[in-house]
């Protein structure tokens, strides 16, 4: 990957709409070699795949919860079962295995408290859990998609 390649994926993370001429001409290329190189970013998996944003306080979903779970199950088995349990909830859109104390941190995204008590009550049936931990964003200081390229 070079500095042609980042200023591509760059300016994908700012706006995935934008039609080949417009990046060509935005990282200094014609639109057939953009396209090209698009095309090796996307095969090679450095571009995963191209999505709209959407407004989920506008979409009625304004509640943010972070969930910490910790267990006293390690096996491979359990991980299996945990994963397919928490991976088929719509309402998870972050699942990260952690290193200390906590095991695994959800994001949940849901329209108010109800919802939430609703979902951890699915939650708390589906696998067999040590202790569930909820906390409640109260407001949303940074929020970006795009990682840093350098």
């Amino acid at each position: 990957m070079d500095a042609v390649d980042r200023r591509i994926l760059a300016e994908l993370q700012r706006d995935a709409a934008l039609t080949n001429t417009d990046l060509a001409e935005r990282v200094g290329l014609s639109p057939t070699p953009c396209w090209r190189r698009v095309k090796q970013l996307e095969a090679s998996g450095l571009l995963r795949r191209r999505v709209a944003l959407l407004d989920a306080s506008a979409l009625g979903l304004g509640t943010t919860v972070f969930v910490a779970v910790r267990t006293q199950h390690h096996t491979a088995e359990w991980l299996d079962r945990f994963a397919q349990a928490v991976s088929a909830f719509d309402e998870v859109t972050e699942f990260y295995r952690l290193s200390g104390e906590i095991d695994y941190l959800l994001k949940v995204v849901v329209p108010d408290i109800a919802a939430y008590d609703a979902f951890y009550k699915r939650l708390v049936a589906a696998v067999e859990l040590s202790d569930v931990s909820s906390s409640f964003a109260m407001e949303e200081i940074k929020y970006t998609t795009e990682l840093p390229l350098g």
